[in-house]
């Protein structure tokens, strides 16, 4: 898929901090599928961003460059994650992609369509087949910034509440778009 030039101003953040309790803990970001790690999958869903800034606890070799950072204190939730990772951007964007590192079949092409659907709203997310929300996002930084809680109130602060007061585009999913890897038989259903 050839880059999008029109999407200036728009970066990327990985969520890749979450502890992985049905998966025995193992590092989802290092795991694979179809010979490549979770984490190199959702960079590359970050394909037009112009950086990409991956929250995680350690620091891995990646083919892109990215900047790795983790929230203090660690696993503070995907509030938490999200408002360090652009915190670390080295750019001002204009529009902050979110995307949980579990979503392998997020491409560059949804994250293209949320951009889209987020325009004349605050930001677009991606919904599975019961039209519920899921964590990949694109969100207007503008908004972002004007609802942020302080550095207290974002650790374990639920996604939905930090959400809430913004006008959210929600764009149905196709094929496995919204399919997340929770556990090792969603990995061995989406590897058949």
């Amino acid at each position: 898929m050839d880059l999008d030039l029109t999407a200036a101003g728009f970066c990327g953040v990985v969520l890749a901090g979450g502890t992985a309790a049905r998966m025995d803990g193992v590092d989802k970001a290092s795991v694979e599928l179809g010979g490549r790690t979770l984490l190199e999958l959702a960079i590359d869903a970050f394909l037009d961003a112009d950086e990409v800034v991956v929250v995680a606890p350690e620091a891995v070799p990646t083919a892109r460059p990215v900047t790795f950072v983790c929230e203090d204190p660690p696993r503070g939730g995907p509030v938490a994650g999200l408002l360090t990772g652009v915190d670390a951007l080295l750019r001002r964007p204009r529009l902050v992609g979110v995307l949980a590192v579990d979503m392998p079949r997020t491409t560059s092409y949804t994250m293209r369509r949320l951009r889209e659907a987020s325009a004349g709203h605050d930001g677009a997310f991606l919904a599975d087949a019961s039209g519920r929300r899921q964590l990949a996002g694109v969100l207007d930084a503008a908004r972002l910034a004007a609802v942020r809680p302080d550095l207290e109130g974002q650790h374990g602060m639920p996604l939905h509440r930090l959400l809430a007061p913004l006008d959210l585009a929600l764009v149905p999913a196709t094929g496995d778009e919204a399919v997340d890897v929770d556990t090792w038989s969603d990995l061995r259903d989406l590897s058949g």
